[in-house]
């Protein structure tokens, strides 16, 4: 009887030493310098989930210190390293969805918005039902979190419609849009619509009681109109100063009313590009780091060698070497080919603001905004989506990405 008490006793102790062991190879330890303090301290992962952050002396590699912050949020991603979300040519796979979230992870976006512009009802359908596919593949680790239109529902100006295509543009229609809202798997986060536009106003309303985020961007709304959007729930200007003529009125133009609504965000492109020094110090001095988001507007040229293109509309796009892209033919720009890690770079060097500042703009606010509550910070119960990396003279370094806790980024591996 002695006997199998012991031997039980002893399976029930071997029993839980392999639990334990279990359960400490099922964590995992991460060690930087935290974005916001600059000081060393120890993230314990487990089940994708941060832990416990804690604060320690110094860190157990101090030759090669690293800052450790959330991993970035990008609103407003066209497509990326050759795979358009956009096009109607019907390239588009799980596969190639699979391709640019992992090339996004190099860049230490482990969040990002899919983003559609102006097209045909047809392309835009089928794009959206293959993007609601993809988005519940376990491989992305839930790196998609929904849907960006940008388009077709803005000004038809030249100028203010930048490079969407002319014939796609149009007027908000609502049963159109439900059957988008349907085919997405009502995944559509957030919209971009010009407030002016007829029909407008009801649309903005109707999508502010569906839960989704409304944008006004590609527009020439006076004071008036802008205010009446907010009102109607209009949240954020989609990359401010640009989707812009490029002469304008130095009083009546679209950017001083939305620089003055206090209710209204405002997400800029820090490319080098999009906007002049100038600009941003401005924009950001009036918005604060509160009420800015940093965005890419980043499309499938974005990695890609310099040369000429061609769209789905058959114009020439030019990637110059200094990593501009633009549309020859109209002289305006064609959307950006610098990831939102150049951009945090840039924004800290231009306007003197902190890292944990920038971080705020390109991660904490957007996933606020978008209602992505267990992303964007570090503590604990939040997604173990977080980024290593050094600040280099104009983008950020990254060395290791990972997602809900997941190692998907090594650099040199």
């Amino acid at each position: 009887m002695k006997f199998i008490f012991f031997f039980r006793f002893k399976l029930l102790i071997v029993f839980n030493l392999l639990i334990l062991l279990n359960n400490s190879y099922a964590q995992t330890r991460i060690e930087g310098l935290l974005y916001l303090t600059n000081k060393p301290v120890s993230i314990l992962i487990k089940e994708g989930k941060i832990i416990r952050v804690q604060a320690i002396e110094k860190l157990s590699d101090e030759s090669h210190p690293l800052f450790v912050a959330p991993g970035l949020i990008d609103n407003q991603v066209n497509g990326f390293a050759g795979i358009s979300f956009c096009f109607a040519g019907g390239e588009l796979t799980n596969e190639g969805i699979l391709k640019a979230t992992q090339e996004l992870w190099k860049k230490g976006i482990t969040t990002y918005l899919p983003t559609l512009t102006s097209n045909s009802n047809e392309v835009i359908l089928r794009n959206l039902a293959l993007l609601a596919t993809a988005k519940i593949n376990p491989a992305l680790h839930g790196s998609i979190a929904g849907f960006h239109l940008e388009g077709p529902y803005i000004s038809a100006v030249d100028g203010y419609r930048g490079a969407h295509p002319l014939k796609y543009v149009r007027k908000p229609d609502w049963q159109e849009f439900m059957e988008w809202y349907k085919s997405s798997r009502s995944n559509i986060r957030t919209i971009t619509l010009a407030p002016e536009v007829e029909g407008s106003m009801e649309f903005i309303r109707k999508c502010t009681a569906l839960g989704i985020i409304v944008a006004i961007g590609h527009h020439n709304a006076d004071k008036k109109t802008i205010d009446e959007a907010v009102e109607n729930g209009a949240r954020i200007t989609t990359h401010l100063g640009n989707g812009c003529a490029n002469m304008i009125n130095r009083h009546l133009n679209p950017l001083w009313p939305q620089l003055a609504n206090d209710k209204l965000m405002s997400s800029i492109i820090c490319d080098g590009f999009h906007l002049r020094d100038e600009e941003i110090s401005v924009f950001y001095k009036v918005k604060g780091p509160d009420r800015t988001i940093i965005t890419s507007d980043v499309t499938s040229f974005a990695s890609l060698p310099p040369g000429n293109y061609k769209n789905e509309e058959g114009e020439t796009i030019e990637l110059t070497r200094e990593g501009m892209l633009r549309l020859p033919v109209q002289n305006v720009l064609y959307g950006s080919a610098s990831p939102i890690s150049r951009g945090v770079a840039r924004i800290m060097k231009i306007t003197g603001c902190s890292l944990g500042e920038a971080i705020k703009m390109s991660s904490t606010n957007p996933a606020m905004l978008y209602g992505l509550k267990d992303r964007g910070r570090i503590e604990k119960g939040m997604r173990a989506d977080l980024i290593l990396f050094e600040i280099g003279d104009s983008d950020l370094v990254i060395k290791k990405t990972y997602v809900e806790g997941n190692l998907v980024y090594e650099a040199g591996k």
